[in-house]
């Protein structure tokens, strides 16, 4: 799984690029060299793929590729649906163990200064009052 996992983000992800000029899909490789289970090191590769390239990969195909519920049910929660208040998506997240580990690890990287020239995200606030909210 974690295999097919890695082919997917990359292939998701192989012409996108963060905000620093790096390749994006370091950042799912990233948070997965993080987790400790098969199924969040899955769910960190593919935390990003539905929300920002639904139009090639959609919640059906993982399914039909034989990735299992848990990781299935922690990616929808992870999918921001922007007409959804940011806080409420992150309330959902934090009921979900694996969704609610993969975020926090997205978000810490998120807010890593090191990796964009000492600069902050623009939702920078957002973020830390998201993860103070996990993490508590």
């Amino acid at each position: 799984m974690v295999k097919k996992a890695c082919l997917i983000s990359f292939d998701a992800h192989k012409e996108d690029y963060d905000k620093a000029g790096y390749p994006y899909f370091m950042h799912p490789f990233t948070l997965a060299y993080q987790m400790t289970t098969e199924d969040a090191v899955c769910v960190a590769l593919m935390h990003d793929v539905i929300e920002d390239h639904g139009d090639r990969y959609t919640f059906e195909y993982l399914e039909k590729v034989g990735f299992n519920e848990r990781i299935i049910s922690a990616l929808r929660l992870l999918t921001h649906d922007k007409n959804v208040d940011y806080m409420d998506y992150v309330a959902k997240i934090k009921e979900n163990e694996l969704a609610r580990t993969v975020k926090i690890a997205d978000l810490k990287h998120n807010l890593n200064t090191d990796r964009t020239n000492g600069q902050l995200p623009k939702k920078a606030e957002l973020y830390l009052k998201a993860l103070k909210y996990l993490t508590e």
